[in-house]
């Protein structure tokens, strides 16, 4: 009887937070959508269609698979209420992922369960919410800090931040999982090496490593490797 009303008490959970998230996110893509139109309308201009299509296209073409690639990978490891959060706010990558597996692993809960659902909203949400703080402190500050951050002995260490944060993290899940982490994590060094303009989309090589990555384990899984 415990497990059946906690299980209720989940899908109650989720199911606010479905209500809430889809709200928020209709109201954020009508306020950005709005935006522009509302100062053509203001100053008498409206946009030209046919560059509007055609500069949409340019960037969609690369845009929209990533966003279905990132809502497929990320949405599971962030639960519900973090998924919604993450989409919202930005960042996903940089921050809101990293945040929220670390919460996880020094909670020690398994995705997919109720305690990890909670415990990744809750990191999250904290995540945004000292973001805006931060962003606030710097446009009150960056003046003041503008020959401290301009400086270029800096410049190397802010060029740096996102593969420090991730190369941390992805050791401690790389040392897990050794076998399988190997094959492609050297092909996709060797990619980047060889091919640098690869390195600005990770979103779109997640797709043949992390497909690389499934197929080794379930090779290594029949063999009794694992």
């Amino acid at each position: 009887m415990e497990n059946k009303t906690k299980e209720q008490f989940f899908e109650e959970f989720n199911s606010g937070l479905h209500r809430i998230g889809r709200i928020m996110l209709i109201l954020a893509v009508i306020l950005l959508v709005a935006v522009p139109f509302v100062i053509g309308a203001i100053n008498g201009v409206s946009p030209d269609w046919g560059g509007f299509i055609a500069g949409f296209a340019n960037v969609g073409i690369v845009y929209i698979p990533v966003a279905i690639v990132e809502f497929l990978v990320y949405s599971p490891m962030l639960g519900v209420g973090g998924s919604y959060l993450s989409f919202l706010t930005g960042n996903v990558t940089n921050m809101k992922i990293p945040c929220a597996m670390n919460a996880r692993d020094i909670a020690k809960t398994e995705v997919g369960t109720p305690e990890n659902e909670i415990v990744s909203t809750i990191s999250v949400a904290t995540s945004a919410i000292v973001t805006t703080l931060v962003i606030v402190a710097g446009v009150v500050l960056l003046v003041p800090l503008q020959p401290v951050l301009a400086s270029p002995v800096l410049q190397p260490a802010f060029d740096n931040v996102v593969p420090a944060l991730f190369g941390a993290l992805a050791l401690k899940y790389f040392s897990k999982s050794p076998k399988i982490a190997l094959i492609p994590l050297a092909i996709m060094c060797l990619l980047c090496i060889f091919v640098p303009s690869m390195i600005t989309q990770t979103s779109i090589l997640m797709i043949p490593s992390g497909g690389l990555a499934l197929a080794i384990g379930f090779f290594l899984f029949k063999k009794g490797k694992l």
